[in-house]
């Protein structure tokens, strides 16, 4: 068994996303690859969808997919990119609707031995409240 220097990191998800961006990343249209563990131990896959119209980013792909297999908390969430570029943090519009969707959800970001699991919330500070949810969570 391999030792990892954070072990609050789930590295099976980042293999998981890993595997998905080597294999299934393919020209422009799917870059990015995002790997996300459910509440039950599920690891749920799925790619971005890009458009210059602002498709989809991994992460937003990975909680449809989520839901549309009965998958509605998530518990930790890291996207990986094509080409070898490793874990990519999530962009400001995912940040935020990670925050909204799952106000306690980790986010995997770093690289090689900085990488680590941090709450959404350390990602956005201060971000906007628009859900009741994050209200009563934050008291």
């Amino acid at each position: 068994m391999t030792s990892h220097p954070h072990p609050d990191v789930d590295h099976e998800l980042v293999e998981a996303a890993a595997e998905v961006a080597r294999t299934r990343c393919r020209g422009d249209n799917h870059t990015m690859a995002a790997a996300a563990r459910a509440r039950d131990g599920r690891i749920v896959t799925a790619v971005n969808a890009y458009h210059f119209t602002g498709g989809p980013c991994a992460e937003l792909v990975v909680i449809g997919t989520a839901a549309a297999q009965g998958a509605y908390e998530l518990d930790t969430i890291v996207a990986v990119g094509d080409r070898e570029r490793g874990v990519v943090p999530p962009c400001g519009r995912c940040r935020q609707v990670l925050l909204d969707y799952f106000p306690t959800i980790r986010v995997i970001v770093g690289a090689g031995e900085d990488i680590r699991a941090v709450p959404i919330a350390d990602l956005l500070p201060v971000g906007y409240v628009w859900a009741d949810h994050q209200i009563e969570a934050d008291q």
